[in-house]
């Protein structure tokens, strides 16, 4: 028989390995003193798992569990992203913002529906109050102005209002009978007469000598404010009649706002100066207030109060001296004084207060005792002394007191005599080394002494050496004692001295100082601009010349500045010192043709043609092929009747320096002259060895026209427009040709060609719309004029035409138009041209200011001045309107410019009539031709 198993018999296992007692019922395994020996484990992660499991209990993941430590991208970083992947995510995210932008609409939509439901429920103030607003707009002007003043903000419990109460009968009949009087005589007064009544000692008081008497005091009472009498006190004031209404007039009356603004600031200022009464600005605001509002006993009160409280504060003891008379205001200076012995303003007032000199200079001596360092208290003093020796002695003390003042050791100099002058002027250099004050006085007071009369030029040019010594030597030593100022600091001191009368000094700082501070490589480019901008922009002309002079010392063989310098001279100095320094520069420069030119031009200007020639012949020495010089004989020559001798020399340039402009020239002299075949034959021989310059074919056809024969001219142009196709002149000559023998179809037919082998060409265009003007075809030029601006959008000579196609009333606009496209044109000429349509503009307006300044707009020198036609205008303008003065303005302005472009002045400036004619000359002829 088989035994039974024993069900105890775990009991006497050993326990499993990670068994702990209770684990199912939620008890945890621990160790205690008596479990010492080999260390057991817990139970392991997934037996506690299992346990949760079974008691129903969710177990719990750490958020980064699943995580890779790696990259941190979750469970599949390490897997392979595929294109599929890629298409999942794109799906997934192209949901999520459709899910998102649905639920979106649904809150907006939601959130709008409650809040127009809480609008409905609980609208806004100013929707409540819409109607009313809008009823505002109804209210007039006066009503507006009867509307109350907000006058209590301070939200303080008002007072009642004061109870009334009934008056009795009594009160009332009494006070009604106060002012009654009785015209009808009681029967005493009519017993004596009616004039005389017994008092009660029983005499009789006479009426009639009472009021004479009360007549005779008042009139002593007016007598005396009328200043007509002398009261008792011997004083008298003065009515002045007839301005006594307007004194009355000038009060002015609050309103009730200005009131309100005052009594609001009054209770600020009074706070302010109760909770912090040591502000002195807080004591004089409440004074000022109280000044504003009239109040003057109250401001001076207050300012009072204001000096017991801040005893120390200057600017409160100035209010009260000035808010009260000058006796009282000096009373008061003089406490001042007594708390503030060192305040140079307190002392200051305390002397303007006196009337006469002499108080004046007992105040501010006994301010000297108290403040012997201050320079503004010298001064005051030694202003006030009328002796030259009173003056110095005072400037003596203040110098041995303050030796650091620069003015006072200045002011010493100039009362003393020259030869103490600088010894004071050496002492001032010792005790103030770092001044350089010191040292432009010292070269002034010798340049002073230089240009004294009585001194030979060699005494003088010595003097003046030591000017520039003793500049040079203080550059040094200021520079010694680390006092370094910038070039633009000296030359702002240059110009100084020029400005008060010492141009040697200005020279002598620049010649020091103009090399500092600048790079040898950029040496001749800033001097050039300094020199400018100290000419043109600050009219500085010695600083400019000393500045150029430097440079030239530096770059003598520089042409360009020796031409800057000559144009100096020409616009600011004299004749001789313009002939000083173009023969300087030929000398230097003897390779620059302009220099030469320039030179024989000023010679011939001035009435000296033997010296024009000879300074040409020194030219031609020097450049015996220079065609300019050439010409420039020829000129001299033909223009002082030298004919002969102009052909000649002709003759020999054709042969030396035989080029296109010389051979141009000669044609054209043989022209003037009259000499038409040696012309032609001269252009024949010039066409041979020159075949493609178009000024030949120009001057040939022009011969010929002139001449009446058309088929030759015709010949002459269209052999020119074959070489040149590209010369705008030879098909506008061509055109004019056509139409001049009648052939209008021709002459458009040439222009179409002309402006299909020439696109852009502003001039084409212009000549185009002119010969349809001339030829009735208004409706046609404006077409062409309108291709034209398609074409050349900025162009100044089309809009000109444009201008004044249209009708008056739509010229401005016009105008505006063209001005803003031709502003983007490269060419200032575009502009100019529109500036000048402008200003006749104005004048066709009666607009005479207006116009003479866009004229002025149209010539300047950053616009176009070389544009002739623009000078015409404005001298037809200044016929009309100007007067003798401003018409010679402009024809000086344009003589001095020499303009040589324009649609008018080239045609008359070339005219063979006109040869030999002068800029002034040529002027009258275009203002007279223009319409």
């Amino acid at each position: 028989m088989a035994s039974k198993p024993n069900k105890l018999a775990f009991l006497s296992m050993p326990a499993p390995a990670s068994y702990v007692a209770g684990l199912g019922r939620g008890a945890s395994g621990f160790t205690t003193r008596s479990d010492i020996g080999p260390a057991r484990e817990g139970p392991s992660a997934e037996a506690v798992a299992e346990a949760q499991t079974r008691r129903g209990e969710e177990t719990e993941y750490e958020p980064e569990q699943f995580q890779d430590p790696d990259n941190e991208m979750g469970l599949f970083a390490g897997m392979t992203y595929e294109a599929d992947d890629e298409e999942a995510d794109r799906i997934y995210e192209f949901v999520d913002k459709n899910m998102d932008a649905r639920r979106r609409a649904r809150r907006e939509a939601r959130e709008a529906s409650e809040l127009s439901k809480a609008r409905a429920e609980r609208p806004k103030i100013e929707q409540q109050f819409a109607d009313l607003k809008r009823g505002l707009a109804e209210v007039t002007d006066e009503e507006w102005s009867n509307l109350p003043e907000v006058n209590n903000l301070t939200r303080k419990k008002r007072k009642k209002d004061e109870r009334s109460f009934v008056v009795p009968d009594s009160i009332l009949v009494g006070d009604r009978s106060k002012n009654e009087y009785e015209n009808a005589l009681d029967p005493m007064q009519q017993e004596n007469g009616g004039f005389e009544t017994p008092a009660e000692n029983g005499t009789l008081t006479n009426f009639i000598e009472i009021g004479k008497a009360r007549d005779k005091i008042l009139s002593l009472k007016l007598d005396q404010i009328s200043g007509t009498a002398t009261s008792i006190s011997g004083t008298s004031t003065s009515i002045d009649p007839k301005g006594y209404l307007t004194d009355l007039n000038s009060v002015v009356h609050k309103t009730e706002a200005e009131i309100g603004d005052i009594k609001r600031a009054r209770a600020l200022f009074d706070s302010l100066i109760k909770s912090n009464p040591g502000h002195g600005q807080g004591w004089i605001a409440a004074a000022s207030i109280e000044e504003a509002a009239g109040r003057m006993v109250a401001a001076r009160k207050l300012i009072k109060a204001g000096c017991e409280k801040c005893p120390k504060s200057v600017d409160v003891w100035c209010a009260a001296a000035r808010l009260h008379s000058t006796q009282d205001a000096k009373v008061i200076l003089a406490n001042a004084v007594q708390h503030l012995p060192h305040s140079i303003k307190i002392w200051t007032e305390a002397a303007n207060l006196e009337t006469d000199v002499k108080s004046k200079k007992r105040v501010l001596r006994k301010a000297l005792e108290h403040i012997p360092n201050s320079v503004a208290l010298w001064k005051k003093a030694v202003n006030l002394e009328t002796s030259v020796t009173d003056a110095r002695v005072l400037l003596a003390r203040a110098v041995e007191v303050i030796p650091q003042s620069v003015d006072l050791w200045l002011a010493l100099a100039r009362m003393e005599t020259p030869e103490k002058a600088r010894t004071v002027l050496n002492s001032a250099r010792k005790a103030i080394p770092t001044s350089h004050e010191i040292w432009v006085a010292a070269g002034r007071l010798l340049e002073q002494e230089a240009m004294k009369e009585g001194k030979t030029e060699e005494e003088r040019k010595k003097e003046l050496d030591r000017v520039d010594a003793t500049i040079q030597s203080g550059v040094r030593q200021l520079r010694q004692h680390q006092v370094v100022l910038s070039r633009e600091e000296w030359q702002r001191i240059a110009e100084k001295c020029e400005e008060e009368g010492s141009p040697r000094t200005c020279e002598a700082i620049i010649k020091a100082t103009v090399s500092m501070d600048v790079e040898e490589s950029d040496q001749l480019k800033t001097w050039i601009d300094d020199a400018n901008e100290a000419a043109a922009e600050r009219g500085k002309i010695v600083c400019a010349r000393a500045i150029l002079a430097h440079a030239l010392k530096v770059y003598p063989d520089k042409s360009s500045l020796w031409e800057q310098a000559a144009n100096l001279e020409k616009i600011y100095g004299t004749r001789e010192s313009l002939d000083a320094i173009l023969s300087r520069a030929i000398e230097h420069c003897p390779q620059a043709e302009v220099l030469w030119l320039k030179a024989a031009k000023e010679k011939w200007l001035a009435g000296d043609v033997a010296a024009a020639r000879d300074v040409l012949g020194r030219a031609f020495d020097v450049s015996p092929e220079s065609e300019e010089i050439w010409l420039a004989a020829v000129k001299l020559e033909a223009e002082n009747g030298e004919i002969s001798a102009a052909r000649e020399l002709l003759a020999r340039a054709r042969n030396l320096a035989g080029k296109e402009r010389i051979w141009m020239k000669s044609a054209v002299f043989e022209r003037q002259q009259g000499q038409i075949p040696t012309a032609l034959s001269i252009l024949e021989v010039a066409l041979k060895r020159y075949p493609k310059f178009a000024k030949f074919y120009m001057i040939q056809g022009q011969i010929h026209q002139s001449s009446k024969n058309y088929s030759a001219a015709r010949a002459s142009f269209a052999a020119g427009i074959k070489v040149c196709p590209k010369n705008i002149m030879l098909w506008i000559l061509s055109s004019r040709l056509e139409e001049a023998d009648g052939k209008s179809i021709k002459s458009r037919s040439l222009l179409d060609k002309a402006r299909l082998a020439n696109p852009g060409q502003e001039l084409l265009w212009a000549e185009a719309v002119g010969v349809e003007e001339r030829s009735g075809n208004a409706a046609q030029a404006k077409a062409i004029l309108s291709r034209g601006l398609q074409e050349c959008p900025s162009s100044g000579i089309l809009w000109t035409i444009a201008i004044f196609s249209e009708p008056r009333p739509a010229r401005k606009a016009r105008a505006t138009d063209a001005l803003k496209k031709t502003e983007k044109s490269d060419e200032p000429r575009d502009s100019a041209q529109v500036i000048c349509a402008i200003a006749r503009l104005f004048w066709a307006e009666r607009k005479i200011e207006k116009a003479r300044q866009w004229f002025e707009r149209a010539v300047a020198p950053d616009s176009e001045p070389d544009w002739g036609d623009s000078w015409g205008w404005w001298l037809k303008f200044e016929r009309e309107h100007g007067t003798a003065e401003y018409r010679q303005r402009v024809i000086d302005q344009c003589s001095a410019r020499e303009p040589h472009h324009g649609r008018v002045w080239p045609s008359i400036a070339k005219d063979t009539a006109n040869f030999g004619k002068r800029t002034s000359e040529i002027l009258e002829l275009v203002a007279d031709a223009l319409e």
